[in-house]
């Protein structure tokens, strides 16, 4: 497949998804980078390390801004504080070539990942977009790229 038929096959993928399955399919991105700069870290591969860990900052900030504090009330402002908190630790294994931060935020997105799944799957999901704890368009994954 080229490139060019790899990335309409990408845009329908996310035109076709909901804003729920959206905030899946960043988590899937996430956990995909996180372990792909645990491994960069382990081959001190500097460069793929910093590309990773680029990508993983990226879609964190992008989890982070689609957040409505106001709406979401408390499940907003919890997510908003571990977003940052993995955004730290993120950092801090950065600086010190230490793989056992992006350990705990490997083991934070996959707890994230499993609960936004279930919303996703159940009949409460549009429950969590209207209370600002999820995207309410398919935009922030376009942004996310």
């Amino acid at each position: 497949m080229t490139q060019q038929g790899l990335n309409a096959y990408r845009r329908t993928e996310v035109q076709s998804r909901t804003p729920l399955e959206l905030v899946v399919m960043l988590y899937d991105g996430a956990l995909r980078f996180v372990t792909s700069a645990r491994e960069a870290m382990a081959r001190k591969d500097i460069r793929a390390r910093r590309d990773a860990t680029s990508r993983l900052l990226a879609i964190l900030s992008q989890l982070q801004s689609t957040l409505d504090i106001q709406q979401g009330g408390e499940v907003a402002s919890s997510l908003d504080a571990l977003y940052d908190y993995m955004t730290e630790r993120i950092t801090t294994a950065a600086v010190t070539h230490d793989p056992a931060p992006l350990d705990e935020v490997r083991r934070l997105l996959e707890m994230l990942r499993e609960a936004w799944q279930s919303i996703a799957q159940g009949p409460t999901g549009d429950a969590a977009v209207a209370a600002g704890a999820g995207p309410s368009s398919a935009s922030p994954v376009e942004r996310a790229r």
